[in-house]
């Protein structure tokens, strides 16, 4: 019941997020121009320092594994929100800036629930609990794996589900099995 409760609170939250992104993006919709280097480099920064932390507590293990996990990845989307924000509301911001941070925002809660709905998914296909972070260029999900290691049918399962729910391939699904 308080699991239930718990995720969704999360999905709640994780919507609002995405609502408020859609909102800000339709108010500067007319007036999209190219995207500003400065900011595409301070977010590509900011996503990699977020996706480098996340996959760093991924090594560590313990019973609160995923839920600290999901803190950390929480953590690192707020700062580089922050970031974004900041960026955006600048006196100074170009209208690129602005519209590249926008567009960024957008992006990262597009990310915040695509991970829920993998995350959803893979707990309906038996799976105990699992973290899911899509960075630029890959998908990094840990799951918990007997001390033998993860079956070839849960593989399959997990790379069904990422590559039927997003873009990437199975190349770029990157599984981290957390023993017990």
């Amino acid at each position: 019941m308080i699991k239930n409760r718990k995720r969704n609170l999360t999905m709640l939250a994780v919507m609002m997020f995405v609502c408020a992104a859609v909102a800000l993006n339709y108010s500067y919709n007319s007036r999209w121009g190219k995207p500003d280097a400065e900011m595409v480099y301070a977010e590509d920064e900011a996503m990699l320092a977020a996706q480098t932390a996340f996959e760093k507590t991924l090594m560590t293990s313990g019973t609160e594994y995923f839920a600290e996990a999901r803190l950390t990845r929480q953590v690192s989307r707020d700062e580089a929100l922050e970031l974004l924000q900041t960026a955006a509301a600048s006196e100074s911001a170009s209208q690129e800036t602005i519209d590249s941070a926008m567009s960024a925002i957008t992006s990262m809660a597009a990310c915040s629930m695509q991970e829920a709905q993998i995350e959803n998914l893979l707990l309906a296909k038996n799976f105990a609990d699992c973290v899911v972070y899509i960075g630029t260029d890959k998908v990094t999900v840990a799951v918990p794996a007997p001390m033998e290691g993860l079956s070839e049918e849960a593989v399959a399962r997990i790379t069904d589900v990422i590559c039927t729910e997003t873009d990437y391939r199975p190349a770029q699904l990157s599984i981290i099995e957390v023993k017990a």
